[in-house]
């Protein structure tokens, strides 16, 4: 199913972070085999879509879901170890730990990773032992899946094999041979590393079966994820494709209404020339692997990939890859139709300072923007059918906390809406949150997606850009997922959005 081109579907779904899906069972974080629990309660609302963050393998430590150390690779924190068939008796053997994580009031990263890898390094062992070494139907099944995923699961295994023999350092400080990728050191490193190769593939074969698993469990129930615009330096995607990179600049954004300096993130822009040469082999890529896991994606940052604002390192002054804009337009172009190509439900993430060729571009492609009710001047009646309307996102404030810092000039601009029709100065109550979520349900777009903090009028936040600590990427639900049904205030909001789905065709 597609939002893209003709016969249009009206539909809703709820966005919200795997890892905030927290169960009785799991370890400290939502995981794959949560998603079950909360497409249940996603069935009783009827709703069709779970929306969420990306769910690629991070940096130990790191916790924000776009800075991945693979653009390919499923974090093994998502997995649910207590289903592994090699697993022991995790809870008799290690009550106290795996009790600590579960009762932490937000996502303890740093513990869980080493929990969870130790457990997988257990798992293994008991794998090679058991099945491995003695060439069982399940050994076969491993190997027929790293034939199957070989086109990016052996240079990921290999660097990360790498990396955990250099104690985690990022591959710009392994030794000359390595880094650069010398064919005599790369072999050799392979065949010493066959071991632990062969682990990093072993959890990611973990991962993709329970990943299967509840996408046929799941059916009826699309999810969509996230492509995110870039990879960190340190990551198996720009080790192994050094050339597609500039390694000396930063990617970022110019100054703008939002920010007087611009902004730089510390990533590696793309080289557009090289990628060109190969026929953006690496992105066909990604975009392969993005339909391989989901129904559809949202395109991060969509503007970058028209033109990259690249910050060289050295001072010079910050410039547009490419320059010209007939150059840019047939580069997004060009990537677009990569992206749809791939199969999967594609969408576009075209907020912020977006040039009208850009929005001309994908209106002509078919790929439906995002209207985020916050930041249009117009009533939601107005949203474009190929369009997804959305309340907030991951990186903005719920409703509740933004209808409060609103001033009164603006609030009156929102309330006065035909579509909402509240008080100006009315503070945030059910009725202003029930006003604007039938707004954005009537509107014409064909897609709705609300955050699940404004289905409910909650005040936790995911995340708060340009800012580092323990109050991004950690908020759980405030029920495990596993009894989410059982709630009176969730069965209430299942009930309600259930009922606004009936009555605007979703």
């Amino acid at each position: 199913m597609s939002v893209t081109g003709e016969g249009l579907k009206r539909r809703a779904g709820i966005c919200v972070p795997l890892f905030s899906l927290r169960s009785r069972q799991g370890w400290g974080l939502g995981e794959i085999l949560d998603i079950p629990a909360a497409v249940q309660w996603l069935r009783a609302a009827r709703h069709t879509v779970l929306q969420i963050l990306p769910l690629n393998e991070l940096a130990p430590g790191e916790s924000s879901p776009y800075s991945a150390l693979s653009a390919m690779a499923i974090d093994s924190r998502f997995i649910t170890i207590r289903s592994i068939p090699d697993a022991p008796d995790f809870e008799a053997l290690w009550p106290e730990e795996i009790g600590a994580i579960r009762q932490a009031p937000v996502i303890a990263y740093k513990a869980i990773s080493a929990l969870k890898n130790l457990a997988l390094r257990i798992c293994f062992e008991r794998f090679c032992e058991n099945d491995w070494d003695e060439h069982t139907p399940r050994a076969e099944a491993l190997r027929e899946y790293v034939r199957r995923e070989s086109w990016w699961i052996d240079e990921y295994a290999l660097y990360r094999a790498l990396r955990a023999q250099s104690g985690e350092r990022p591959w710009t400080e392994w030794s000359p041979a390595l880094r650069d990728r010398d064919p005599g050191a790369l072999l050799a490193a392979q065949r010493q590393l066959e071991r632990e190769i062969l682990f990093y593939q072993y959890v990611q074969w973990i991962a993709a079966e329970q990943w299967q698993a509840v996408r046929r469990a799941i059916e009826g129930v699309e999810i969509l994820g996230d492509f995110p615009f870039m990879v960190t330096l340190d990551s198996a995607d720009v080790w192994s494709r050094q050339r597609e990179f500039l390694l000396d600049a930063s990617v970022g954004t110019p100054p703008d209404a939002f920010s007087e300096t611009g902004q730089e993130w510390g990533l590696p822009p793309y080289n557009w020339d090289e990628a060109r040469s190969n026929d953006f082999a690496w992105l066909r890529m990604r975009a392969r692997r993005m339909a391989d896991l989901y129904d559809g994606f949202r395109v991060d940052h969509l503007v970058g990939f028209y033109r990259t604002y690249v910050r060289p390192f050295d001072g010079t002054v910050p410039y547009f890859s490419p320059a010209a804009e007939e150059e840019q337009e047939a580069l997004g172009e060009a990537i677009m139709r990569i992206m749809i190509d791939a199969g999967a439900d594609v969408s576009v993430e075209d907020l912020g300072t977006v040039p009208d060729f850009v929005r001309a571009s994908v209106t002509r492609l078919g790929l439906p923007g995002y209207r985020v009710f916050r930041w249009e001047l117009n009533d939601p009646a107005t949203y474009p059918r190929v369009s997804v309307a959305m309340t907030g996102t991951h990186d903005t404030e719920p409703l509740a906390v933004w209808w409060e810092t609103l001033t009164e000039e603006e609030r009156a601009l929102f309330a006065r809406m035909p579509s909402i029709n509240v008080e100006p100065f009315e503070a945030f109550s059910d009725t202003v949150r029930d006003a604007i979520l039938t707004a954005v349900y009537l509107s014409p777009s064909a897609m709705v997606l609300i955050p699940i903090q404004d289905v409910f009028g909650w005040r936790h936040r995911i995340n708060h850009p340009a800012t580092i600590g323990d109050w991004n990427w950690t908020y759980v639900l405030p029920w495990p997922i596993d009894l989410i049904t059982a709630q009176p205030d969730a069965a209430e909001a299942a009930r309600r959005i259930s009922l606004l789905c009936m009555e605007t065709g979703r």
